[in-house]
């Protein structure tokens, strides 16, 4: 068992502060995919921290990472229903809240172009998608966690979550095939 985890279960706020430094950029990125807004998501994360602090004590084995991921993911959800609805912040809003630019890669603009279309095109698929599938992808693709982490992290089996995403991927590549002029050519359907 981790050191830093074993002293948080006894209490010691300082070991704890060190796994949030550590997990706190993966927690407010996994709310940002699911909730869109880089506010809401850093709401969210706090929250997920403060239940998980509160609930160290219920923390079965040594499983962190999963586990906040779970309460993380549930934090969402809540946000997801005082809302009301699905997010519906585009990628122009999220630059504006603070996110960087990606890096102009080539001296051409309309590659550039074209990326940053997709990328916005691949923002709305994902929020367009179920809010199982969202999760299940943004931890497999985004978050690069194992299957098994995955259904940690969701409270399911195994099989559902590769389900999910099998599902989520479909559906994401559905998406992208309408505009197949926005894929790079070696993705693009041959003719």
């Amino acid at each position: 068992m981790d050191d830093r985890l074993r002293r948080a279960r006894e209490g010691d706020i300082a070991a704890f502060n060190e796994l949030v430094l550590e997990h706190q950029g993966l927690v407010v990125n996994l709310c940002y995919r699911l909730l869109g807004q880089r506010q809401q998501a850093e709401d969210a994360a706090q929250e997920a921290f403060i239940a998980a602090w509160r609930g160290l004590g219920g923390l079965r084995g040594d499983i962190f990472r999963p586990w906040l991921l779970r309460i993380a993911a549930n934090a969402c959800k809540d946000e997801l229903r005082r809302r009301g609805r699905r997010p519906s912040t585009s990628l122009d809003d999220a630059l504006e809240d603070g996110m960087p630019e990606p890096p102009d890669a080539g001296p051409q603009p309309e590659p550039v172009l074209l990326q940053g279309e997709l990328r916005d095109r691949i923002e709305v698929a994902l929020r367009e998608l179920p809010d199982e599938q969202r999760l299940a992808l943004v931890l497999c693709d985004i978050e690069g966690l194992d299957y098994v982490e995955i259904a940690t992290a969701m409270g399911t089996s195994l099989g559902t979550v590769k389900s999910r995403i099998a599902r989520g991927r479909a559906r994401l590549r559905d998406v992208l095939l309408r505009e197949p002029e926005l894929l790079p050519t070696r993705f693009r359907p041959k003719v």
